[in-house]
């Protein structure tokens, strides 16, 4: 179906979010912090990221920044996931770029579905 980069520094919840992913029929590339996500998503392309924001080396906010800057992923979708709860928090990652937020923890139906309507063509 898909090649999907997972950025997020929790072993554990990127193991979650491959199962379901590959469960579903997309290809899952996964990274555990954001500088080797953007490294990954200049190198693999993939067509959508699914980006956690709070992590080390650089967090979601950033990698969005980077991510916006460069030609070859400006337009990928990223869905973002945070257990971040703070008041406003979708619409400061959508004005930072991402497509969609969803707090964890997450349903990962639900997180494919976000996936599916993302890669529906336009």
């Amino acid at each position: 179906m898909a090649r999907v980069l997972v950025i997020d520094d929790e072993p554990d919840v990127r193991w979650l979010i491959r199962m379901s992913l590959e469960r579903a029929g997309h290809e899952v590339l996964d990274a555990e912090d954001g500088l080797r996500g953007i490294a990954l998503a200049m190198k693999q392309r993939p067509e959508v990221i699914v980006l956690d924001l709070m992590m080390p080396v650089m967090d979601g906010y950033g990698v969005l920044d980077e991510l916006a800057k460069d030609p070859r992923t400006a337009s990928v979708p990223v869905v973002v996931l945070s257990a971040k709860a703070i008041p406003d928090e979708a619409d400061r990652v959508t004005a930072a770029g991402a497509r969609r937020f969803l707090e964890k923890p997450f349903d990962p139906d639900e997180l494919a579905a976000e996936l599916a309507e993302l890669l529906q063509p336009s």
